[in-house]
């Protein structure tokens, strides 16, 4: 029993360095390119949302916030990680908020898998609630979307909690399942 907590507790820490949960301090050429990246990656996420969900774009628009997180999860026999960055939008102000995310579990498999969220918050309760309250998400969500359908982009959506609607993308387009069960989403204190 004691050789198994210390073999899960080493896959453990590998999977966490591999998915660069633990990092330095940046410099301030590395903090604005890191910047740069998460608003270029906030933006083709945006554009893949309104691909496979074009009504999702007047919804953000009219919306008080969004944010947009890419994520890499990765599967390695007993333990799931998924590790990612974003930011939070605020419509009103035009303010962005860097953030970060973080999940793990237990699961059996191998393999990486890349892909992006996209929350939209309907009032300024919500998305404060999200970035200053370190949301913790402990729900599953069912979409009842498929990358080949057209269709409302609020049919795409899961509402995750009051106000918060959720759209989860994969290379394929909207993901059938959005689950966000045991993640962590938290300000990125060196980014902002």
């Amino acid at each position: 029993m004691r050789n198994r907590l210390k073999l899960l507790m080493g896959l453990l820490a590998v999977v966490l360095m591999f998915s660069g949960f633990f990092g330095g301090d940046k410099s301030k050429e590395e903090i604005q390119k890191a910047r740069q990246e998460i608003k270029k990656m906030s933006r083709e996420t945006l554009q893949m949302l309104y691909k496979y969900a074009p009504q999702a774009r007047n919804q953000i628009k009219n919306a008080y916030g969004y944010a947009t997180f890419s994520n890499v999860g990765v599967n390695l026999f007993l333990l799931s990680t998924e590790n990612g960055s974003g930011l939070a939008h605020d419509n009103k102000t035009g303010k962005d908020i860097y953030m970060k995310m973080f999940s793990g579990g237990v699961g059996v498999g191998l393999g990486v898998k890349d892909f992006r969220i996209v929350f939209v918050f309907d009032n300024k309760k919500a998305f404060y609630d999200f970035v200053n309250s370190g949301w913790e998400a402990n729900a599953q969500a069912d979409a009842a979307a498929k990358a080949e359908q057209k269709g409302a982009a609020a049919s795409a959506a899961v509402t995750v909690a009051p106000g918060v609607h959720l759209y989860k993308l994969t290379k394929n387009g909207l993901a059938l399942q959005a689950t966000i069960q045991g993640t962590k989403y938290w300000k990125d204190d060196e980014l902002n």
